[in-house]
């Protein structure tokens, strides 16, 4: 049996900044058109014809779902040229369909990838979130907790008041009572109408964005994926798995869950090191979304990588022929 292969997140991590953009730039000509469907379905054909292109040995853990739902980059795919390390991919081919269709803020593609066996497998439910940024003490606030102690908490540990926080949730009808509660303290509330892995990345950069924290309930592989930013930007991330029917918990079984309780921390969701890039597709609060120039296309793409630290931001230039 052949020597098992290094992940070498250093020579990998253009390869995965190449990904993300390929992804983005197949939705230029499909922003603000209102079709989710068309401009999901070439983000999917790009990344999986650029993903074809590295030597890994890649098994998409987090996809765009189950096999016999969907076509390509589905759970358990393999990509890669079969050379090279075994490696873990989580994807979103186009977070933020809607955003993209209809021309809104803070559309991404992003894409992650870890050695073999280190990403949660998290099926494709919700995920109740909850993520701070760095810099503060350890589990100082909880999904235990309610929305309101969780301010307090976080303002006591910033050495502030609770109406000095911010608050990043999604904007759904299931979040009306923790809204409430946030705004008892006195806290803001920061709404997004789509794309979490953006709002829970804003908590790592407090001081530019002005979001502390992100609470609510959102999908399970967004999650991670999320985590994954966490790791190499900084910051604590708590999710636990939610299921609506009998289904929701098979599935998760199927993923080899049996906890079905269980509260996963960021490092539990990510158990060894990670690398990241996102592609902006609309303009947004991490990166700006594609350009069309007169003679070429732009796209602008965040890589990080967890071992180091490191992000680096990226222009790409795609002439146009």
């Amino acid at each position: 049996m052949p020597a098992p292969v290094d992940f070498n997140d250093r020579m990998l991590s253009l390869g995965l900044a190449r990904v993300s953009e390929a992804a983005a730039l197949a939705c230029t000509d499909l922003i603000g058109r209102g079709d989710e469907k068309a401009a999901d379905q070439a983000a999917v054909n790009a990344m999986r014809d650029q993903l074809n292109m590295l030597n890994i040995q890649g098994v998409v853990v987090i996809g765009e779902g189950e096999r016999d739902e969907a076509p390509m980059l589905y759970i358990g795919e393999e990509v890669g040229t079969g050379n090279g390390p075994g490696v873990d991919i989580a994807l979103d081919p186009l977070e933020g369909t809607t955003l993209t269709a209809k021309a809104m803020p803070n559309a991404l593609t992003v894409i992650a990838m870890a050695p073999r066996g280190t990403l949660l497998h998290a099926p494709d439910v919700y995920m109740d979130k909850l993520a701070i940024g760095p810099d503060y003490p350890q589990d100082v606030v909880s999904l235990e907790m309610s929305p309101r102690e969780r301010v307090e908490a976080l303002a006591k540990a910033k050495g502030c008041a609770p109406y000095e926080i911010t608050v990043c949730v999604l904007e759904r009808p299931r979040h009306q009572d923790m809204i409430a509660d946030i705004r008892q303290t006195g806290a803001a509330v920061h709404m997004i109408t789509d794309g979490d892995v953006a709002g829970v990345i804003h908590c790592a950069e407090s001081r530019l964005t002005g979001i502390d924290m992100y609470m609510g309930a959102g999908g399970a592989p967004e999650g991670v994926l999320a985590a994954s930013a966490l790791k190499c930007m900084g910051g604590q991330m708590w999710g636990r798995l939610l299921f609506r029917n009998d289904d929701e918990k098979a599935r998760a079984e199927k993923a080899g869950i049996t906890d079905l309780d269980r509260v996963y921390s960021r490092d539990e969701m990510v158990t060894d090191q990670v690398i990241i890039a996102a592609t902006g597709v609309t303009d947004g609060s991490i990166v700006e979304g594609v350009k069309r120039r007169p003679d070429y296309v732009e796209t602008e793409t965040v890589l990080m990588r967890s071992k180091t630290g490191s992000l680096r931001r990226m222009i790409y230039r795609h002439p146009l022929k």
